[in-house]
């Protein structure tokens, strides 16, 4: 006989597997990429080829990880990002590492979509919806817990090889923790409820483009803040705080948005927010400063997973009831594809300038500009269900 979960190990087991997943699995690249170009192992374009790779593996797991139901399937995916983690560290070649990056970003795609259907499905019916902030905390955790592993490596001075083994190794305790947590238990009721067939509303394309265009505007800063930090100040041991306060905003702010969200729509907290985050990317291109690249990692931080949630919820409310997936699908689609793009462009554009300056200002004004449609139509009331 099966146990069910409670909703506080529910909680505690989605906060870790996010944080392996998209802390480890998919962002641990970013602090760990000035050690590598320091080691002489890759330089910024090279860097871009690399994270583009990942979001590429991202895009192509989240397209078929709707199928994925069962236990073994969040397990594998561990598994499938503490190897890539391997083949980082114990090889220093590119193609091993191009492969492993792909595999990395499929399986952090799997994770993400599976704790965002089973667990927060669970808290939502045991009553404990206001435990799904700790869940999507998770990401920020993560991310600054590998910052600051980061900065500790750098001060040691421990090599980026070792430092990929070590998050493998990370990767492995806490499978542990989650299987303790849950085991397989929380998909015992086995496959969700085939969804409603949908209906063909209009996509709405006032949010696809301002959500693909946070896409490409967030990866900039979560692929190059510590590369950028790294240009401003020479010292490893300050530039190395960027993305731990990258991590730490983003964990602050998801907690937060469930609190704002009882006051101001969806809406409201987008445009303020892809706003905020707007301002924050185009400090450091105007004033190559640490305090503004310190700057940017709050604004960026501290508003990509609430533009993420407000976003999601706000394509749920204008959608028909039976057609929102559709709608979720293509803002996903638009926002993978600027995530994809960005990391390459930025990294030739640093390439031929030397700077970051560029990409940072036309990411800002593409974050603000595709937000004048949606400001200039305020906020329509959801289609009629017919």
């Amino acid at each position: 006989m099966s146990r069910n979960p409670s909703p506080f190990a529910t909680a505690l087991a989605g906060f870790v597997a996010l944080a392996l997943a998209m802390g480890i699995g998919r962002f641990a690249f970013t602090p760990l990429l000035p050690m590598m170009q320091s080691e002489g192992l890759l330089d910024v374009a090279e860097g871009g080829v690399l994270a583009s790779a990942h979001f590429v593996g991202y895009a192509m797991g989240a397209l078929i990880a709707g199928r994925l139901k069962s236990a073994s399937a969040l397990y594998a995916s561990f598994a499938i990002i503490a190897l890539s983690l391997l083949a980082m560290g114990l090889s220093e070649d590119f193609i091993i590492w191009l492969a492993a990056r792909w595999c990395a970003g499929i399986a952090s795609a799997f994770v993400l979509v599976i704790v965002a259907s089973r667990f927060i499905q669970h808290l939502a019916t045991t009553g404990r919806a206001n435990l799904q902030g700790w869940v999507f905390a998770g990401v920020g955790g993560g991310i600054a817990l590998v910052g600051l592993a980061a900065l500790w490596l750098t001060a040691t001075g421990i090599t980026s090889g070792v430092g990929w083994l070590m998050l493998a190794f990370a990767m492995a305790a806490g499978t542990v923790l989650v299987f303790a947590a849950i085991g397989t238990d929380l998909f015992a009721a086995g496959p969700l409820p085939p969804a409603q067939r949908p209906g063909r509303s209009p996509l709405n394309w006032v949010l696809i483009l301002p959500y693909g265009a946070m896409g490409a505007g967030y990866i900039i800063p979560a692929t190059y803040l510590p590369v950028m930090a790294r240009e401003a100040i020479a010292s490893p041991l300050v530039f190395g705080w960027g993305w731990p306060v990258f991590g730490l905003s983003a964990l602050v702010s998801t907690m937060l948005a469930a609190r704002v969200g009882r006051v101001f729509s969806d809406r409201r907290i987008w445009i303020t927010t892809q706003s905020i985050m707007a301002a924050g990317l185009i400090a450091p291109a105007l004033w190559p400063h640490l305090a503004a690249i310190l700057f940017a990692g709050v604004c960026v931080g501290g508003t990509f997973m609430v533009i993420t949630m407000a976003g999601l919820r706000e394509a749920n409310r204008l959608a028909d009831p039976a057609d929102g997936q559709r709608h979720i699908a293509a803002m996903t689609t638009a926002f993978a594809l600027g995530q994809i793009a960005a990391p390459v462009l930025a990294g030739w554009g640093f390439e031929a300038t030397g700077s970051f300056a560029m990409p940072l200002m036309l990411a800002s004004v593409l974050l603000a500009g595709t937000l004048v449609p949606m400001i200039v139509r305020g906020e329509p009331g959801a289609i009629a269900h017919k």
